[in-house]
């Protein structure tokens, strides 16, 4: 039978979160695939995946929100097959940004003119949808640090 990794988490901080993976097992492991799950707006989950080569792996994740809770589950890849999922759970430190205010006009039938007040120096995520129901289900989406 082959066990699950161990995920031990090392440290967190506002931003980041910093953990080890390792096999409590002589079988040879070729690698881990981790990802990394977090709930964005109450509803729509968010994931991030490594794949990580080598038996003993330190990593460390950035670019994550503040005050956050997130999900790490592992899998280990090994000689004689994949192992069984593995799951930590962490909530980044320091306090959770507050949400934009939003104000969008539609400029014709094709565009919308957006702009948000928020602070500075941060990179905004743009969801946009033409229903609610793709918006929940499969959203497009773009990435800006300004603020229209």
């Amino acid at each position: 039978v082959i066990p699950p990794p161990v995920i031990h988490i090392e440290s967190y901080s506002e931003d980041s979160i910093s953990f080890s993976l390792k096999m409590t097992t002589n079988i040879k492991v070729s690698g881990y695939v981790v990802n990394i799950y977090w709930t964005f707006d109450t509803h729509r989950q968010e994931k991030r995946t490594l794949v990580i080569e080598g038996e003993k792996s330190m990593q460390k994740v950035a670019n994550l929100t503040a005050h956050t809770p997130y999900e790490i589950s592992a899998w280990a890849k090994t000689e004689l097959g994949d192992s069984p999922l593995s799951f930590v759970h962490v909530v980044t430190s320091g306090t959770r940004p507050v949400s934009p205010s939003l104000k969008a006009k539609a400029i014709n039938q094709t565009a919308v003119e957006c702009s948000w007040t928020g602070p500075r120096n941060v990179v905004y995520g743009i969801f946009y949808a033409t229903s609610f129901l793709e918006l929940y289900r499969s959203p497009h989406n773009s990435t800006t640090s300004a603020h229209n």
